[in-house]
């Protein structure tokens, strides 16, 4: 009837849950009757405080009696703390006390060790010293006797029984150390064997008994025992050395069969023993020669170098760049590198003595399946053409480099390490035994050589040809090195037919140097005169020449990258002189020749001269240009370690540059001087009447001065206006061409002057002689004439006045020229009395007015 009073415990306050309202709730909760709680709320009736009273009056008594056990719980705990930290206390302090008591006895102790008292320092060390160190002998002997007793045990029991049933047990226990050990006391007991029974060692025995004869001996065999039956022997050696053998082949039986089942650990072991045992030498070899890589690749080494045909003729045209290396050896070096890079973290982790292991895999590689494909692939390319060969070589060459890079910047047994010195020297020296053959002596720069003059040779054949046919009689010393010159291209033509005609050639490159001569056959090679040829044949060609150094770029590049240092500057200086003889002499040289064959042959010329010969020196200055400067900035500086190569380049580069440019001043002399004459025949074809017409010439009207210029004019005009296209194609804007012309402008002044001193002329025929005057100056004045020297033709102009103005306007002139005028470059110093030839020829001279002028000169 009456609500049971709230129960709890500590435990209720102690959760972490507890929470102070919901605990009031609670004791409300249980407070108030069920029957009220669930029941409607009515307003009548009265609320009844009395339980909730009771239910906290309860509370608060158990509340109450709750405190009062804490309290007491409390006082308790705080009485154990003070025992507990009076305990710790006394603790701490009696453990001080021990330590301090156990530091003061080390310092004693350590006191009356070393001695530090005086002089007992020193003996006290010197006492510990030697016990460790008599300790150590100790058990140095104890471990010698046992290996002593051992080795004993085990002699006189292949001696006395021909057994080695010791070593047989330790050899089965599989343990690697009890292995070492085996191997360590076989080759002890070899050792015994060869001293202790001779017998078993022919050899040996023989200058034993020698030695025991000498020394009054009979041969007794001392090695035996006393107790040993001597009526059998066995042969130690034998028992030994088969032991060994079974040895070895057990132990690489197992290291094949934990390189099969991966087991590094295992292969470890077995390959410490069996270096213990002959230095490794026969497990190196298992784990090389058994290596599946040499397996796979044993019949793919060997087989016949195949490839496309246009791959081949790409390598062997020297007009397309090079393929590349060829793809079976480019496999073959991609395999290796893959094959290496993995097979060197098994090494390392298999062998103790990796290095010398990797020395060998490497060594096997490079020997055995590198050099054998690349020699296949090089004898290939050389029945090809030389060009194919060195380009297979450099190619080879690059890519096995690129291998040996790759290998040293992975570092394989030191990865992710830098690669170890000695596999470092390894892969060097590898590396330049693949190509030691190729580069013995002068061999490689011969090649270089040979397909450089084969390929200049065919570029130039026609040429040589086309200039050979053309006939010359030596009379100057000019013409006497343009003979030797043909001397030099017939020479140059025989051996390149020779060469051709050669079976020693591969079909493939007489193919190709036939197509680079423009050849059908070697029989139209031989038969000169069933070549077709063109006039183009004998020009001098910029596109030739500059193919002429491409091929000879290649071949620097070549040089540079295959060529040891110390031998470029003498490899460039013999490419120098090639280039020189064939694209200098050969070619530039030769058709200079031909030109001053050709301007030689105009000097005597009934016809106006043909000077065509003058626009194929535009391709010889460029083809010269072109050469100076590949010598000069690739050549020559690639032998400045070399002063006196360096220093013979630069003479003989000298010399033969001089040699073309005296011919070309030569052609240039001799062109002004074939000008000149053609002009000053001209001149003299001038008609008298032209300059002092006859009265029924004017035709009463005027119709003659119309002319713009006499017939000598205009022929002259015509020729020398061709003369400067042919200068201006052969010469462009140059420092040349302003020579040119001024030379020639000078010169045809010059004619000029004197010519107008020939012919009388009166007041009409003075008209012309301004006309003819004017024309040339005009023409003169349009060339690219040296600046200072078109002053000096004023005078034509002064000249042409002279004949056409008065007495009067004469005496004027003259008197404003004063003392004397400058002529100009070329044109010397001009007085009045220079003047008075012309004035002489003039129709009215004998007048008293120009009779006055002239007194006055």
């Amino acid at each position: 009837m009456f609500p049971q009073a709230p129960t709890f415990t500590l435990d209720v306050f102690s959760s972490q849950d507890f929470l102070v309202k919901d605990f009031i709730e609670s004791l409300s909760d249980s407070a108030i009757p069920a029957n009220r709680r669930s029941g409607p709320v009515n307003d009548a009736q009265a609320f009844d405080p009395r339980p909730l009273i009771r239910t906290f009056e309860h509370a608060l008594n158990r509340l109450s009696e709750l405190s009062r056990d804490l309290e007491s719980r409390e006082v308790e705990l705080s009485t154990a703390v003070r025992r507990a930290e009076a305990q710790h206390t006394s603790n701490v302090q009696s453990l001080s006390r021990k330590l301090d008591e156990a530091i003061d006895s080390f310092r004693n102790l350590d006191s009356s060790l070393n001695g530090r008292d005086g002089d007992d320092y020193d003996s006290g060390t010197n006492a510990t010293v030697k016990i460790g160190e008599r300790i150590e002998e100790l058990d140095r002997q104890r471990e010698r006797a046992q290996d002593t007793k051992f080795l004993i045990q085990c002699w006189l029991e292949v001696s006395d029984r021909g057994e080695l049933l010791l070593l047989e047990d330790m050899r089965r226990q599989g343990s690697g150390e009890r292995k070492i050990r085996c191997a360590q006391i076989a080759r002890q007991l070899l050792k015994i064997s060869q001293r202790l029974d001779p017998a078993s060692w022919p050899n040996v025995a023989g200058r034993i008994r020698a030695s025991n004869g000498a020394n009054g001996i009979n041969g007794t065999n001392w090695s035996n025992d006393s107790g040993r039956d001597k009526s059998v022997r066995y042969n130690t050696r034998e028992i030994v050395e088969k032991f060994s053998e079974t040895l070895e082949k057990d132990l690489l039986n197992q290291f094949d069969e934990f390189y099969r089942r991966a087991n590094f650990d295992g292969m470890r072991d077995c390959a410490t023993v069996l270096h213990d045992f002959n230095g490794g030498a026969s497990v190196i070899g298992l784990f090389v020669n058994q290596h599946q890589f040499f397996i796979d690749r044993s019949q793919l080494i060997t087989e016949e170098v195949g490839g496309d045909a246009e791959t081949w003729n790409r390598l062997a045209d020297p007009d397309v760049d090079s393929p590349g290396v060829e793809p079976s050896l480019q496999s073959l070096i991609d395999e290796v590198k893959i094959v290496v890079q993995e097979e060197s973290s098994i090494i390392k982790r298999a062998f103790p003595y990796y290095e010398q292991v990797l020395g060998q895999f490497l060594q096997r590689v490079f020997q055995q399946s590198i050099q054998q494909r690349l020699e296949l692939v090089l004898e290939k390319a050389n029945t090809i053409s030389t060009l194919a060969f060195l380009r297979s070589l450099q190619s080879s060459r690059s890519y096995i480099s690129n291998l040996v890079d790759d290998l040293k910047a992975h570092g394989l047994t030191e990865h992710p390490e830098p690669l170890s010195s000695q596999t470092t020297l390894v892969l060097d020296q590898q590396f330049d035994d693949l190509f030691v053959p190729y580069f013995v002596g002068s061999s490689y720069i011969e090649r270089e050589k040979r397909n450089l003059e084969e390929l200049y040779s065919s570029l130039l054949f026609k040429f040589t040809i086309f200039h050979s046919r053309r006939r010359k009689i030596p009379t100057t010393f000019m013409a006497s090195l343009a003979k030797s010159g043909h001397e030099m291209l017939a020479s140059a033509r025989e051996a390149y037919i020779e060469r051709l005609d050669s079976s020693d050639l591969a079909g493939a490159q007489k193919a190709m140097l036939l197509r680079v001569a423009g050849l059908k056959d070697i029989d139209s090679a031989k038969k000169q005169n069933d070549i077709d040829f063109s006039e183009q044949d004998g020009l001098l060609s910029t596109s030739n020449s500059k193919r002429m150094l491409r091929w000879l770029a290649e071949a620097v590049g070549r040089l540079l990258e295959l060529s040891s240092g110390n031998e470029t500057p003498k490899d460039v200086s013999a490419l120098l002189d090639l280039l020189l003889t064939h694209m200098g002499e050969l070619y530039v040289e030769m058709a200079l020749d031909a030109a001053n064959d050709a301007a030689a042959a105009q000097e005597n010329a009934k016809n106006e001269p043909d000077l065509l010969y003058l626009e194929n020196l535009h391709s010889a200055i460029a083809i010269m240009h072109l050469m100076v400067m590949c010598i000069n900035t690739v050549l020559i500086p690639l032998a400045a370690s070399h002063v006196t190569v360096r220093r013979d380049m630069e003479k003989t580069t000298t010399q033969i540059m001089s040699r073309m440019e005296d011919k070309f001043n030569g052609i240039m002399q001799r062109t002004i001087d074939v000008v000149l004459a053609w002009v000053s025949k001209l001149l003299a074809g001038q008609k008298k009447s032209d300059f002092r017409p006859r009265d029924d010439s004017l035709n009463g009207g005027g119709a003659w001065l119309e002319l713009l210029q006499t017939p000598t004019c205009l022929l002259i005009h015509t020729f020398l206006t061709r003369l400067h296209a042919h200068a201006v194609t052969a010469l462009s804007s140059s420092s040349n061409l302003s020579s040119l012309l001024t030379e020639l402008a000078i010169g045809v002044r010059g004619l000029l002057l004197e010519h107008f001193k020939k012919f009388p002329v009166n007041a009409t025929g003075g008209i012309m002689v301004t006309k003819d005057i004017s024309r040339y100056n005009e023409l003169l004045r349009s060339w690219e004439l040296d600046p200072a020297f078109e002053p000096s033709l004023e005078i034509l102009t002064e000249i042409g006045n002279l004949f056409v103005i008065g007495p009067e306007a004469l005496r004027e002139r003259l008197r404003g020229k004063g003392s004397g005028g400058r002529g100009g470059a070329g044109g010397g110093m001009w007085e009045r009395a220079d003047l008075k030839a012309y004035v002489l020829r003039r129709e009215d001279a004998g007048s008293v007015g120009v009779q006055t002028v002239l007194s006055a000169m």
